[in-house]
């Protein structure tokens, strides 16, 4: 039988919660199986849980609590765990970004968080996470206004995106609401350290089409790059892969529209809005 898999419960909050788990399963003499059969969920689940891959929902945490004596603990710990705002796998990225002297982004298919409208993001969180409720949605949305304080502090960072046209033609949220959003994006290239560019369909395929890729960069220290999909991350540290992915994102950013005629496209698409 393989040695169960070391946890490591300063990783995230999943993983404390994980660690605790498994902890009071382990004094329980419970197998995996067994404790699964007890509530009853697959032991992969239990593994899952334990792992800090998953966090349960939150009736089968009220049974885990009591069929482990945990005496409220995991109920309290769960309860920590579901308010956090930010999934694990996007909190060190947001602790890079807060100190980067520089972001090139590439966004394959929403505007960045840093520049979205909260009707924009309300419709994007509503629509991507329709297993949360309201008070959720909006606690999603307030913690992604909050973000945006980055770019209007005192020594905002370069913040140079590349989005492709699919983010601009494909209505979020009814016309209304993506007129305000280009609008806000219109407004944003014209401050400084902000630069916009549009990469249009006829510019045909190109090195990012696996999804949105981001490269920061700070006054020391090497650069970082994150890969987002919908709902996962991947923060890349190695200096060789970090390199390849900036030569992804600077072969887009040549086939860009230059920053004026992305501006143009931008006011073109508005108008396609309505007004």
């Amino acid at each position: 039988m393989p040695a169960p898999k070391e946890l490591d419960p300063s990783a995230s909050l999943a993983a404390l919660y994980g660690a605790k788990l498994r902890k009071l399963r382990v004094r329980a003499g419970l197998t995996q199986r067994q404790l699964g059969d007890r509530i009853p969920i697959a032991h992969s689940r239990i593994a899952q849980f334990e792992l800090g891959k998953e966090v349960p929902p939150e009736d089968v945490n009220a049974k885990l609590d009591v069929l482990l004596g945990a005496d409220g603990d995991l109920v309290d710990l769960w309860g920590h765990t579901k308010r956090t705002p930010y999934p694990d796998w996007a909190r060190k990225f947001m602790a890079y970004e807060a100190v980067a002297c520089a972001m090139h982004k590439y966004m394959a298919h929403s505007v960045p968080g840093l520049l979205q409208t909260e009707a924009y993001a309300r419709e994007l969180l509503r629509l991507g996470l329709p297993w949360c409720t309201t008070e959720e949605i909006e606690a999603a949305v307030s913690a992604r206004m909050e973000r945006q304080a980055l770019l209007r502090s005192e020594r905002p960072p370069l913040f140079w995106v590349v989005l492709d046209e699919a983010v601009i033609r494909r209505p979020v949220g009814g016309n209304a609401v993506m007129r305000e959003q280009l609008a806000q994006v219109v407004n944003a290239a014209a401050a400084p350290r902000v630069e916009v560019q549009v990469l249009p369909f006829a510019a045909g395929a190109h090195s990012a089409m696996g999804g949105s890729l981001t490269v920061l960069s700070f006054e020391s220290g090497p650069d970082v790059a994150y890969l987002e999909a919908d709902h996962s991350g991947e923060l890349v540290e190695d200096r060789v892969m970090v390199a390849k992915h900036s030569y992804r994102y600077d072969l887009v950013h040549a086939q860009a529209l230059s920053p004026m005629a992305s501006t143009a496209l931008l006011h073109k698409a508005m108008k396609e809005f309505g007004t």
